[in-house]
């Protein structure tokens, strides 16, 4: 046991000792309220990373964007004839909508005048145009096809020739379904996010039993059957371009061998970069996220890959050079930023890395107009010398690793290598959400659909989805490409002849084709 002289000559270290603890347990208090903020606003707050916010909730969706200083169209009379008083929004409809006209006249008994009794003629014209919304119509096609035989060979002849007049092949052998029928449920599903069980339910409203066991065999025949070699074909031509972005995002699939329902299974995503004047997105799954699945998808890929800073991605061929996404870097400032009190981000060091980000954006948007080779001598001018100032500045808060300013700083420095390979082309862009974008359609289909039953499904989904998307960003209407894909395709052989399949890529659509299924 120590005496009180023993005591009193370890009172300084003591002392030190609690003022060390207490200095831990105020930055561990310090970040724990840091976190609690942060998650308040992931929560609670708009989920926008500007500085200043514009959202639209969907409960004041009406309040938010009425305006009662914006009128609709007036027709004043001017001279005996009519004009519309000019629009301040930008409502506007497609010019080639059928117009049907509905004349309004007097009976015949009314057409005399008021006054004096003599027949009325007509002076003019009022109109009024409305926007008619018909739902979906719904009919049976029933193909009859003509079969001919000859009188005389039938009496005199040993053989018979039967002669049959031509008809299109069905696009699922002994089913009842139309290129139509597939691509309304595939577009239903995978663009506007209704699950087969509410189609189901919608045409059962409509008298229709069509059951969702055969909507989905209907989808994976065709997928199997039409998509699938399209797929490959965007593939191979995906492979040979020199900028790439990836992204991935998880899935759920109830029955795979070998893993439970709890365990993720991945979609990984490649499309082409703003450098093509046409546009290619494939999602493919896979059962897992490891480094082998980007490694495998992009064999014989060589260039630029963008992408966000999962490992597995650095572990790819010297071929591949990785480009790095500073809207990931600035995210991690933003979030740094949301996590201190109100009262104390103005001014803070995580605005400051923040601000940093948004110079080199600002400097992007200015460069967008430049050829590639101008964009890239500008970015060594320009965007170099503040990247360096920004790492500069950087280093010297690496210390605080356990501050969500910290995280932020410590993350663009891990970065560095992969965050300044923007510089090296003109084509690359500053971050990878051309990714983000083309991916966020299926994050948001996943709400509703939830999982995937088997591989097979999953498989089918992401070729499903890849033809949707490729076609959305090739400016085509996604429902009149697919039934043009299912009208086709069963009466082509593409499964053996390169140019008719290649006729039906949406980047390699004729002319006439293009503008037939455009939007």
């Amino acid at each position: 046991m120590k005496t009180t002289a023993e005591t009193k000559q370890n009172w300084p270290e003591i002392v030190a000792e609690k003022d060390n603890r207490i200095a831990e347990l105020e930055t561990l208090v310090n970040f724990y309220e840091a976190q609690f903020r942060l998650h308040k606003h992931r929560q609670f707050g708009a989920k926008s990373e500007k500085s200043e916010y514009d959202q639209i909730n969907i409960f004041n969706e009406i309040e938010a964007t009425a305006d009662e200083n914006v009128v609709e169209p007036e027709l004043r009379e001017v001279q005996k004839h009519f004009r519309k008083r000019k629009r301040l929004i930008n409502d506007k409809l497609p010019e080639n909508l059928p117009i049907e006209v509905v004349e309004h006249d007097l009976e015949e008994n009314e057409k005399d005048c008021p006054e004096c009794g003599a027949g009325l003629h007509v002076m003019g014209r009022e109109k009024r145009r409305e926007l008619v919304i018909i739902p979906a119509q719904v009919k049976i096609r029933e193909h009859v096809r003509k079969v001919y035989a000859c009188r005389d060979c039938e009496k005199d002849a040993i053989g018979v020739p039967i002669v049959k007049a031509p008809i299109d092949e069905p696009v699922i052998k002994g089913s009842f379904a139309s290129p139509e029928a597939i691509a309304h449920i595939m577009y239903q599903k995978f663009v506007m996010g209704a699950p087969l069980y509410r189609q189901e339910q919608d045409w059962k409203r409509n008298g229709i039993l069509l059951s969702r066991q055969t909507m989905s065999n209907w989808l994976l025949k065709a997928t199997e059957d039409y998509l699938e070699p399209i797929y490959d074909a965007l593939r191979e031509i995906l492979l040979i371009q020199e900028v790439l972005h990836a992204d991935e995002t998880t899935l759920q699939v109830l029955h795979e061998p070998g893993k439970t329902p709890q365990n993720k299974s991945y979609m990984w995503l490649y499309r082409t970069s703003g450098d093509r004047k046409f546009a290619i997105v494939l999602l493919e799954y896979q059962p897992d996220r490891k480094a082998k699945r980007p490694a495998e998808f992009l064999k014989t890929f060589k260039g630029y890959l963008h992408a966000d800073g999962y490992e597995g991605y650095h572990s790819l061929p010297q071929e591949i050079t990785v480009v790095g996404c500073f809207a990931h870097a600035r995210r991690k400032f933003d979030e740094a930023l949301k996590s201190l009190p109100s009262k104390d981000r103005i001014g803070s060091n995580c605005e400051k890395g923040k601000k940093y980000c948004d110079k080199l954006f600002e400097l992007e948007r200015a460069f967008a107009d430049l050829s590639p080779q101008e964009r890239f001598e500008k970015r060594l001018e320009l965007a170099k010398p503040l990247l360096e100032e920004f790492f500069l500045w950087a280093e010297k808060h690496s210390h605080m690793t356990k501050t969500p300013l910290g995280k932020a700083v410590n993350y663009a420095l891990g970065q560095r290598k992969y965050l300044e390979n923007y510089l090296l082309d003109g084509r690359l862009e500053l971050s990878n959400n051309r990714a983000e974008r083309s991916i966020k359609p299926f994050v948001i289909d996943r709400k509703n659909f939830l999982f995937a039953n088997t591989p097979r499904g999953a498989k089918a989904s992401a070729i499903m989805f890849s033809i949707i998307e490729t076609a959305k960003e090739n400016a085509l209407n996604p429902f009149k490409y697919l039934a043009y894909i299912f009208k086709n395709a069963p009466n082509w052989d593409i499964h053996n002849n390169l140019p008719l399949l290649e006729s039906l890529l949406p980047h390699l659509l004729s002319d006439s084709t293009r503008k037939r299924l455009s939007r």
